[in-house]
């Protein structure tokens, strides 16, 4: 029998609440027949190894993360070209090496994944060298579910050194300086122990708890700064509110620390990161939606609040200040500032006294910037990448103004794929509330049909509208393959996201949610009224939030594209505290628990309006839908792609040629990284998919 909740007066039927059970025999004959579905549907389409052989070969380059430096060592990891998953590797200092990376010598594995597991079903999660570099803390976690065993291991020989904390989920490692060989470490999920953070000893793991949060569903965080300061921070809701506390651990023990407030209260989203002058530096959105950075004395006795902070880089109101580093330079402190555009870095040096910038930062071209860190002696290490270049560091020294590459020159196979010129338009709509939302739009053909152009052609329309997050143009195999193959891509900011800072956040979450799918439908609207695609050429794709969006504004406006890719989605918004990490999103789409939050979730619920579409106009064409789910997913459970698959085949009925959904449904991964050879295929068939329902016949 059906099931049916009554929420604030309300019937609300949930006819496939069975399908949350993943594992019961009614739910795998169910995934079975999808399964078959999937197959036969999925041997039609013509692009679908041709999609495989391109990406593969766009990924085959080495990619490394910036390094991380230690006395005489720096760690990193590498995914070599033709890997599955990066490695740990420290470079060890080397008089004899000349001009390998920064006078090290030839970097050594640590810890490499695929040789614990060769099943490829293992990931490297998370790691932190011990401050002299004598230790690693790795964390991993296997089968996608991101909750695994962080160990301790020697960075010479790779041997574990004493106990496993078990049952952890990206856990941050704060290790104490010293021969002690202790470090503190966060339990995010209170069913694992108190949630908070924790004092640990390697040795035979002796814990002690030192902060416990206090907030509901917060989000605990902790880190060691200049081996004195202790940092602990709570989070509320991603993209909204961080709380900080501070404790000096000259003066106190390390674990009983007398914690002063940094910044509690204010809704304001602030990171903290020590600089060489003894001052931390906040990058913050009080009082600054775009972001600015502000110093305070973390030794000052009259307090370490707000009031107390001086303002060092100000807001820029037409740009989010998106990342910084405070370093060395030769004339002093300095900080190193990223401000994003609609997707693009800008990067420049400024004063850290001042705050006068001192000079522009000459990037390779117009992409992303991540992850600066910095070495003692001031030297800058930045990951870039952009629609047509692979990931890679950046070295810029004291003083350049233009940076290198590090450890070297891109090499491996994909390194040196000549991609033809990738036009870069930026293309306004108005939502239904009048509101201007800019669509990018990437294209190597010339343009959608004016001064000459080839006219409309298969576009895909990436959106993700959710927890304050802009969208970067950072490289994707798949974009890139898209392009090369004659496609066009496309992305709405819409509200939701962070690309026009928190007020564009908060403008577009919780019961303004709704706007963001009408950010989305006008969008595509003026995609196509702009030339760029017909309705019939035109297919939205989101994963996540962004797969939630998607399928909303499929289910909203039928007529509005031909296919929708929904990967990993969000769907069954009166359940979703229920399922996975749901109920830690309650401030970015609210709760059923409240009348107001609960009738804002139904309005836009796309599994509901399928449902509802089953009953009012069955056999109701919706663009067609493919759904991926991972059965190890652990943030959006996939019970959301499974309830939405069979809530779209009901609404469509017997009619037509082809099923009305697609669910391409995998075990032993999960929400996160995966093997190459996984992402890959996965990323292929969905183009291909794409490629079929809107006409993109490949060159």
């Amino acid at each position: 029998m059906a099931a049916v909740d009554t929420l604030h007066g309300r019937p609300v039927p949930d006819p496939y609440r069975w399908l949350e059970t993943s594992d019961s025999p009614e739910t795998l004959r169910w995934l079975e027949e999808r399964g078959r579905e999937y197959d036969r549907e999925a041997s039609t389409w013509h692009l679908r190894e041709h999609l495989a052989r391109r990406i593969r070969a766009l990924v085959a380059t080495d990619l490394w993360t910036p390094p991380v430096h230690r006395p005489g060592a720096l760690f990193c990891t590498v995914r070599p070209a033709g890997g599955e998953h990066p490695r740990l590797v420290v470079f060890a200092a080397s008089p004899q090496a000349r001009g390998s990376a920064d006078g090290h010598g030839e970097p050594r594995t640590v810890y490499d994944p695929c040789a614990e597991d060769p099943t490829g079903r293992t990931t490297l999660d998370a790691w932190e060298p011990s401050p002299d570099g004598a230790l690693v803390a790795v964390q991993t976690s296997s089968g996608g579910v991101e909750r695994g065993g962080l160990r301790m291991i020697r960075a010479d020989t790779g041997d574990p050194v004493g106990p496993t904390v078990p049952k952890v989920r990206y856990s941050h490692v704060a290790w104490l300086p010293g021969a002690e060989r202790s470090f503190y470490y966060v339990r995010r999920d209170g069913a694992q122990g108190v949630r908070g953070v924790w004092l640990r000893r390697v040795a035979d793991g002796a814990e002690t708890l030192v902060y416990s949060c206090a907030g509901t569903g917060t989000v605990p965080g902790v880190r060691v700064m200049d081996g004195r300061w202790l940092l602990v921070t709570e989070g509320h809701g991603t993209g909204y509110r961080t709380d900080l506390w501070l404790a000096d651990l000259l003066t106190d023990p390390p674990e009983k620390p007398v914690f002063r407030a940094l910044q509690v209260g204010p809704e304001a989203e602030t990171e903290v990161r020590p600089g060489p002058d003894g001052l931390l530096y906040l990058r913050t959105t009080l009082d600054a939606p775009r972001r600015r950075v502000c110093a305070v004395d973390p030794g000052a006795s009259d307090g370490l609040g707000p009031e107390h902070w001086r303002e060092v880089v100000a807001e820029d109101p037409g740009a989010t200040l998106d990342a910084f580093c405070p370093h060395r330079s030769p004339q002093g402190p300095a900080l190193l500032v990223v401000r994003t555009r609609l997707g693009i870095s800008a990067a420049s040096v400024h004063d850290a006294v001042t705050g006068a910038p001192s000079h522009r930062v000459e990037l390779p071209g117009e992409g992303m910037v991540s992850g600066p860190v910095a070495a003692p002696d001031g030297t800058l290490y930045l990951g870039y990448a952009d629609v047509a270049t692979q990931q890679r560091v950046l070295r810029l020294p004291p003083g350049r103004h233009r940076p290198d590459f590090w450890p070297s020159e891109p090499s491996g196979p994909g390194a040196s794929n000549a991609a033809p010129a990738v036009v870069r338009t930026v293309v306004w709509c108005r939502s239904e509330d009048g509101t201007r939302v800019p669509v990018t739009v990437f294209d190597t053909s010339g343009g959608p049909g004016a001064c000459g152009g080839p006219g409309p052609g298969p576009t895909l329309l990436h959106a993700y509208g959710g927890f304050g997050r802009p969208r970067q143009f950072g490289f994707s195999a798949t974009v890139l393959a898209w392009l090369l193959s004659g496609g066009r891509y496309a992305v709405a900011h819409v509200r939701g996201g962070g690309d026009a800072g928190r007020r564009w956040h908060l403008e577009g979450s919780g019961r303004h949610k709704p706007r963001a799918v009408q950010d989305l439908v006008a969008a595509a609207d003026a995609l196509v009224c702009a030339g760029w695609c017909t309705r019939a050429q035109l297919c939205l794709s989101g994963g996540s939030a962004g797969g939630l969006l998607v399928l909303a504004a499929a289910t909203a406006r039928p007529d509005l594209c031909a296919a929708v890719i929904a990967s990993a989605p969000l769907a069954d918004m009166a359940r979703f505290e229920r399922m996975g990490l749901g109920r830690m999103w309650t401030r970015e789409f609210g709760t059923a628990a409240d009348p107001d939050d609960f009738a804002a979730l139904m309005s836009y619920s796309p599994y509901h309006r399928a449902l509802d579409s089953a009953v009012r106009t069955p056999g109701l064409r919706h663009p067609s839908v493919l759904l991926t789910g991972f059965d190890g997913d652990t943030r959006t459970d996939a019970a959301h792609p499974r309830k939405m698959c069979a809530a779209l085949l009901a609404a469509a009925g017997t009619d037509g040629d082809r099923p009305a959904a697609l669910l391409r449904y995998e075990r032993d991964v999960g929400h996160g990284p995966r093997a190459v050879s996984r992402a890959v295929g996965l990323a292929a068939d969905a183009h291909a998919f794409a490629a079929h329902r809107t006409g993109l016949t490949g060159r």
